[in-house]
């Protein structure tokens, strides 16, 4: 018999339209994903711990397959990757796009067709640069000038290798400045209002080695606002014009990237995927119309879409300390595992899952472990009054940029991945340890 529906002060921490959609209530306050217990997960695997819902990566890989049926849709790696995502991502037919060379073999160490991956970055090193023509890349996306004699010497006479050409747009969009990757003024990309785009454009075409596809931009990220990816449509066609215009090529691929939002609270936005595909072909077509284009293949790289609402954290309360006006909790991860609400102010809803309570919900800030002050998880978050050491935390719309962008601080060691499917749950990445630390430290 599941547990009954809060309704008063308490719903709001009963609101799990955030969480994935296998996500049940229990009795006793407990929550199972991909039918799993929540609480079973901690008692089998310890704390914290990383749930990741195999159902709800793959149902999220459909929905963008259906809404963009003729676009090639590339999963971003970044936002999290390891084997058994690999798998998921080939099975429901995404390609994959990477930014390091450690990224490209894992990938293709899981069987990932090398053809259908991108390799991207700002700063590609010669190992990168290696590793993606050994195995056979299908693009490798030129972000400045100096790389394309670099890249070309590499590939070496006789070879050839299918290239984009990465152009800032001048579009402000995301949902923080340091997400924001469109506009002039950033390490991203070769501007297209300065001419630096053009320039960049006209050396790959010299370049016998290369084959210019086609452009790419990525304009931000958590975008939950269409508008910004129609004006960067607009002027890239608008380019692609002046290159036909010019040069007497035509590209054949358009990548727009990703950047898609979703929501991480209850009540929070998220962008609409069906009006953005149905607006952005839209624009795509009227655009390259009248610029008497012919409408080049999309391409789009989510990855936080995909990963983030898939992914649950859970944690163990260590302490409870009230504060002058403040009610600090404080868990058994923190940063380490999860510094994205001190690199930008990301702002989650943690939940008391294992128990039930009547007790009345009080402002809480849930702190991590770790010897900084910026060492928060959720700032001024509702949580039961009677909140205490022992207690079970979890943290929906975590699957993204937490565990891919984690750390060693403090040597406490990166959490577990665990993935839930039907009912059962297995290991995907296992808990670094004390032990790991120690083989790596082999000076004397």
């Amino acid at each position: 018999m599941s547990a009954p529906v809060l309704t008063g002060p308490s719903a709001e921490l009963d609101d799990l339209s955030v969480w994935p959609a296998s996500t049940a209530r229990l009795p006793g306050g407990n929550l199972s994903v991909g039918g799993v217990s929540l609480t079973d997960v901690a008692e089998r695997f310890e704390t914290p711990a990383y749930v990741l819902d195999e159902g709800e990566v793959r149902a999220r890989c459909r929905t963008y397959r259906a809404v963009f049926p003729d676009a090639d849709v590339l999963y971003a790696a970044k936002a999290f990757l390891s084997r058994a995502m690999v798998r998921w991502i080939d099975e429901e037919g995404l390609g994959l796009d990477t930014c390091s060379a450690g990224e490209l073999e894992l990938a293709v160490m899981a069987g990932f067709p090398a053809a259908r991956i991108v390799l991207h970055g700002n700063a590609k090193s010669p190992r990168d640069i290696e590793t993606a023509l050994r195995l056979g890349v299908g693009r490798i996306v030129v972000d400045s000038p100096s790389e394309i004699a670099r890249l070309a010497a590499q590939v070496g006479s006789g070879g050839r290798q299918k290239v984009m050409v990465r152009v800032v747009p001048g579009v402000s969009a995301g949902g923080h400045e340091k997400i924001r990757t469109g506009t002039d003024g950033q390490k991203f990309g070769l501007s297209l209002t300065d001419g630096s785009a053009q320039h960049a454009i006209a050396r790959v075409l010299g370049q016998p080695q290369l084959e210019l596809t086609g452009l790419h931009c990525h304009i931000g990220s958590q975008i939950t606002d269409v508008k910004p990816y129609l004006v960067a449509v607009r002027r890239m066609v608008g380019l692609m014009a002046r290159i036909k215009e010019s040069h007497g090529v035509t590209f054949p691929e358009l990548d727009m990237g990703g950047g898609h939002g979703v929501a991480y609270r209850a009540g929070e936005s998220a962008l609409d995927l069906t009006a953005l595909a149905r607006r952005l072909n839209g624009k795509l077509s009227a655009s390259c119309a009248a610029a008497g284009l012919p409408v080049p293949r999309l391409v789009i790289e989510p990855g936080r879409a995909v990963a983030a609402p898939a992914g649950v954290a859970v944690y163990r309360v260590l302490a409870v300390k009230p504060t002058g006006s403040t009610m600090f909790v404080a868990v058994d991860g923190g940063m380490s595992d999860n510094p994205r609400p001190a690199l930008y102010g990301a702002r989650y809803a943690p939940r008391l899952i294992g128990r039930s309570t009547t007790a009345e919900p009080v402002a809480t800030t849930v702190v991590g472990r770790h010897c900084e002050a910026g060492d928060i998880l959720a700032a001024d978050v509702l949580l039961p009054g009677d909140v205490r050491p022992g207690d079970l935390l979890a943290v929906p719309v975590s699957g993204a940029y937490q565990l891919s962008m984690a750390s060693d601080y403090n040597l406490v060691g990166r959490p577990p991945v665990v993935a839930v499917h039907d009912g059962s749950a297995r290991l995907l990445v296992r808990r670094e340890t004390q032990e790991d630390f120690r083989r790596r430290d082999i000076g004397a």
